[in-house]
């Protein structure tokens, strides 16, 4: 099979289809490759974590785990925003709901962060 660097609906379609064949490692090629035009892609992240994980790549499945958590740390971070007013406001609001802590540190942690953490632990003891 000849990969190419276009990401292609017809990409993901053959790596879902070696997936189903059973073929993890076909699968890892295709989603590496679409991974480098879409770094930050939690789908094609998760798919590699799952693929790596069928052949027992743990170091590279940690790899993207760390990626993927990234992704989710980003997505639930702060933003920054223009005008001072609005981040006072915001953070005001935060404290006032239990958001942040008193010096506005994030309290609440996503549960897909958790169970992404849970599985960074086992991959860890696994490579130890």
């Amino acid at each position: 099979m000849e990969l190419t660097d276009d990401l292609r609906d017809d990409d993901i379609i053959k790596a879902v289809s070696f997936e189903k064949a059973n073929e993890p490692k076909g699968a890892i090629k295709i989603y590496e490759i679409l991974l480098k035009h879409r770094p930050s892609n939690e789908k094609i992240l998760t798919r590699l974590i799952i693929n790596y994980r069928k052949i027992k790549d743990y170091k590279k499945e940690l790899k993207c785990i760390n990626a993927l958590i990234k992704v989710h740390e980003s997505f639930y971070a702060p933003k920054k925003r223009k005008g001072a007013s609005i981040i006072s406001i915001s953070e005001k609001i935060n404290k006032s709901l239990g958001a942040t802590d008193k010096k506005g540190n994030r309290i609440y942690t996503d549960d897909s962060i958790k169970k992404l953490e849970k599985r960074k632990l086992s991959v860890e003891k696994k490579i130890k």
